[in-house]
């Protein structure tokens, strides 16, 4: 049977809006029943994200800028919408989903970036504009009395927004990684994840490197690792958060 919608109640939400710091919300990816994919040691994906969310949560908090939740904080299951309706919930500015990847190749090694692709983004405009209940497509937007085919317009303006913002992310993130690790060829790519998919929050995915590279594996789990693949996330987002702040002055 379908699982209860996810109530923001059961986690740790940060303090209230009054605070005007940016809001980060993590996503480990995958959890509970699924497990994602499993390392050539028995690691599984789940485990690894979650320890890289953690750390990350952790190095940003530590910085004083950020409010940062994370979409899970154990093992348990989360559908894909929900972890982008507990972004929006939240008031999200930027939305990290983070995970490891796998290939039958055992060559392959090295992190990418995921940002939303443009045919992804048209069908999930459209999918969005016939909701029976469009109060809470678009943040503070309410287009319940709008046509499907005003609706569709309006989110297709919002999340074209969305989606540069966050191939500027992107790049920024590829670049900050590249300092401190190896890169997968054509490193920034284009994909439609469902849980990239918010109208409103810029969205990206970052797959950290291969389980299936035994070389990769072995420094995936290592603490030294960690921290520095996310200390270079946590310089990625303070880049991005002070273009835009420039963007937004000028």
């Amino acid at each position: 049977p379908p699982l209860a919608p996810l109530r923001a109640a059961t986690l740790k939400v940060p303090a209230p809006r009054a605070d005007a710091r940016p809001t980060i919300i993590i996503d480990p990816g995958h959890g509970g029943v699924d497990s994602g994919a499993r390392s050539i040691s028995g690691a599984y994906e789940k485990k690894i994200a979650l320890d890289y969310a953690k750390e990350l949560k952790r190095q940003l908090e530590a910085t004083g800028r950020y409010r940062v939740a994370l979409t899970r904080d154990r093992d348990i299951f989360l559908q894909l919408r929900d972890r982008v309706a507990l972004a929006q919930q939240l008031g999200g500015d930027l939305f990290v989903s983070l995970h490891a990847n796998n290939n039958k190749s055992r060559k392959i090694k090295g992190i990418s970036v995921y940002t939303l692709s443009e045919k992804s983004s048209d069908a999930e405009a459209a999918a969005l504009a016939a909701k029976e209940n469009k109060a809470d497509v678009i943040a503070g937007i309410d287009l319940s009395d709008q046509t499907e085919v005003v609706s569709k317009i309006l989110i297709d303006l919002a999340q074209r927004e969305t989606m540069n913002l966050s191939k500027t992310l992107g790049n920024t993130m590829v670049e900050k990684l590249g300092q401190v690790t190896t890169l997968l060829r054509n490193t920034h790519r284009f994909a439609g994840f469902a849980v990239l998919k918010s109208p409103t929050v810029p969205s990206i995915l970052i797959e950290i490197g291969y389980l299936s590279n035994r070389a990769e594996e072995r420094l995936l789990r290592t603490a030294k690792h960690r921290a520095k693949v996310t200390a270079a996330i946590v310089k990625a987002i303070d880049a991005y958060v002070k273009s835009q702040k420039t963007l937004n002055r000028s």
